[in-house]
């Protein structure tokens, strides 16, 4: 039997993966890179091509397969392919906390940092080894052999438990739907979410429209639907996803604090106070406290906006909605019905202007007059029906890169939007080289009775910011694996050319050109683009605390030198009682679906949506500065940004790209916040 993931063929089989693949397809690549790692272990005299590429290379393929699998688990997620991925997960992490602390390998590293040949290397090629061996302490290898083995346990432990996290909150999201016969309950919602929700039910195989908490329902219920009933069934669902009031199997909270504690013991077993000073020994902020002082800074400008934007609403629903308490499942219906009456307009009826293909056709139209680069539909095979793919080429149509592009949401994929990395560019010692190849994935509402997508400007900004991580990873031109794209860039960095991409969404001239009635094809009037400007920090200071909010927990939580004696719920409460505003039921369980930090890369780390936003927005006013000079200033930022991936600091690429250290001031401005 073939194997597609032991083959390399040009772009990945993700048509033939099977699950029954993945089990034999693990072992053979773990087997091939222990084999090379044993090699690198005694190879002399060590040298860049006899010691590094030829790791690169059994490891490559290996990450390579395991990416593959791993975007299958998070996309189009089965029984049968749960099990095979979880079933591999611990070999994996193995393999890695082994690599980590190779008293070998370390040793090698630190002769190769010393070799004569290090003098004439480049910055990717310095950075590259400064990483390895920072890499190495922080893996354990100058241990004892007790310390290290129970490292690599508690690393394997806590790789088992996000993935268990995710699956929770994944099982406990499809396991919910309402069906109702009665249409007077939709009152209020938006057509083709409740063709939807016909659709749903039909496929079901039940009568009426089945409602779920898929975000393309979930939120337009919270938005729209007048019954305030049926927002807060909704609401009250949503709120106890993967907590104790459903199915003990499906609890996030115990998984909590297991990883919680295997985290502090991590950090301990490293030397570090806590594991926020573990994860920080990898980004731009340099302490717990610089993050905890940045975070509070903002919401000491925060807090009076969000403060007056809860009053206004309070009065307004009150005063014109009849409502005499704005209970948690009001505020976003009560706040739509205060933007259409403040500004005349709503998101439903701009959402029926972004219709998709005049969407990608405007966000392809960025990208060539930033950087000249043209997108062009490309073939390959994929995992559902719903992907695309395209490939990126230059003014002479050279190939730069390729992206897949799932956008709809559906059963079996994890909620949310994401860029993933497929494959990283690599400059080979024969020559030869290979383009990087990502994901873009999002989970928006798709067209419904032969009709295209539409999307709200909330939506079409998430597009745009994923794209941003996309070209971060396609437009560099770094030659070395570890340091190529995203890797190597400190994590408060990396969503920087994310929220840069976004601020297009708000241009005028870019706007019209990716608007089509999906009616009657006329773009956006101008008018209603002037009222959705005038609207954009509509709520803002909320908006900023609530982000706040979910940085000051994560921080928090993580800088303890141990999990709260008294509870996550009572941490987020006292965070709440600093900065809140909006201020969930007691029974709500927000942090058992904190994906992010309990099963993603943002373990204290959540600050960096607003760390990078500093960051993006000052490097989005060096355009807004020269605006006749778009192409120039965009091959800067690539320059000195995009292209530049981990070779370098964050912080030297941004001096070099603005001249300077960055200022908060663009941040407030854009926010409707400055003094």
């Amino acid at each position: 039997m073939t194997n597609p993931l032991l083959e390399s063929p040009p772009l990945p089989r993700f048509d033939a993966i099977r699950p029954d693949h993945i089990a034999p397809a693990i072992e053979a690549l773990l087997a091939e890179a222990d084999t090379a790692v044993k090699r690198a272990e005694t190879v002399s005299p060590v040298t860049w091509a006899s010691f590094v590429e030829p790791l690169d290379d059994a490891t490559e393929r290996l990450g390579r397969a395991w990416n593959q699998v791993g975007h299958l688990n998070s996309t189009v997620n089965t029984p049968e392919l749960r099990a095979a991925y979880n079933a591999a997960l611990p070999k994996i992490s193995r393999f890695h906390s082994t690599l980590q602390q190779n008293p070998a390998l370390y040793a090698q590293f630190k002769a190769l940092a010393a070799a004569p040949e290090a003098a004439g290397w480049d910055a990717a090629r310095r950075r590259t080894v400064d990483n390895a061996l920072r890499d190495f302490r922080l893996g354990g290898a100058e241990l004892d052999t007790a310390d290290q083995a129970r490292l690599a346990e508690v690393q394997q432990t806590l790789a088992e438990l996000g993935a268990r996290f995710s699956e929770h909150v994944l099982d406990a999201t499809d396991a919910w739907a309402y069906v109702t016969e009665d249409a007077a309950e939709l009152a209020g919602l938006p057509a083709d979410v409740v063709a939807q929700c016909r659709a749903s039910a039909q496929k079901a195989g039940v009568d009426g429209w089945r409602l779920t908490l898929q975000m393309p329902c979930y939120l337009p219920v919270q938005t729209y639907a007048d019954d305030r009933g049926l927002r807060e069934r909704l609401y009250r669902a949503y709120g106890v996803l993967a907590s104790e009031t459903g199915p003990a199997e499906r609890d996030n909270g115990p998984l909590i604090e297991q990883i919680l504690a295997l985290r502090a013991e991590q950090a301990r077993l490293l030397g570090f106070a806590s594991f926020a000073e573990l994860s920080l020994a990898t980004k731009m902020a340099a302490t717990p406290d610089e993050v905890l002082a940045f975070l509070r800074d903002l919401a000491a400008r925060a807090v009076p906006h969000a403060r007056r934007d809860r009053g206004e609403l309070e009065t307004f629903a009150r005063d014109e909605l009849g409502l005499d308490s704005l209970e948690p499942w009001d505020l976003a219906w009560a706040s739509q019905k205060l933007r259409q009456a403040r500004y005349a307009y709503s998101e439903q009826e701009v959402k029926a202007y972004f219709t998709e293909p005049k969407v990608l056709a405007g966000l392809f139209d960025v990208i060539h007059d930033l950087y000249g680069l043209r997108v062009l539909p490309d073939t390959a095979p994929v995992w559902h029906e719903d992907v695309r793919f395209y490939r990126l080429v230059d003014a002479d149509g050279r190939l730069v890169g390729q992206f897949y592009l799932d956008l709809y949401a559906r059963e079996g994929k994890r909620g949310g939007a994401w860029m993933d990395d497929c494959r990283n560019r690599r400059q080979r010692s024969d020559g030869t080289l290979q383009t990087p190849i990502v994901y873009l994935v999002c989970n928006f509402g798709r067209g419904v009775d032969g009709r295209p997508a539409t999307f709200t400007h909330t939506e079409v900004t998430t597009l745009f910011h994923e794209m941003g991580h996309g070209l971060h990873q396609l437009l560099t031109e770094i030659g070395e694996l570890s340091v190529a794209g995203i890797n190597g860039v400190e994590w408060d960095a990396v969503e920087l050319p994310s929220q840069f991409m976004e601020n297009f969404c708000w241009e005028w001239d870019r706007v019209e050109a990716m608007t089509a009635h999906v009616d009657t094809g006329a773009p956006l009037p101008h008018a209603l683009f002037e009222r959705m400007r005038e609207a954009r920090n509509f709520q803002s200071g909320m908006q900023t605390v609530r982000q706040l909010e979910f940085g000051l927990f994560d921080m928090t939580v993580h800088a303890a030198a141990e999990p709260p004696a008294d509870g996550i719920m009572a941490v987020i409460e006292r965070i709440r009682d600093e900065v809140a505003v909006n201020r969930p039921p007691a029974w709500h369980r927000f942090p058992n679906q904190f994906s992010h930090i309990f099963a993603g890369g943002y373990a204290a780390g959540y600050y960096s949506y607003k760390w990078a936003e500093v960051l993006s927005a000052d490097a989005y006013a060096a355009f807004e500065e020269q605006p006749d000079a778009l192409g120039a200033t965009g091959a800067r930022f690539r320059g000195e940004i995009l292209s530049r991936g981990g070779s370098r600091p964050a912080l030297e690429n941004f001096r070099a790209f603005r001249g300077r250290d960055p200022e908060i001031d663009a941040l407030l401005r854009h926010s409707g916040m400055a003094a």
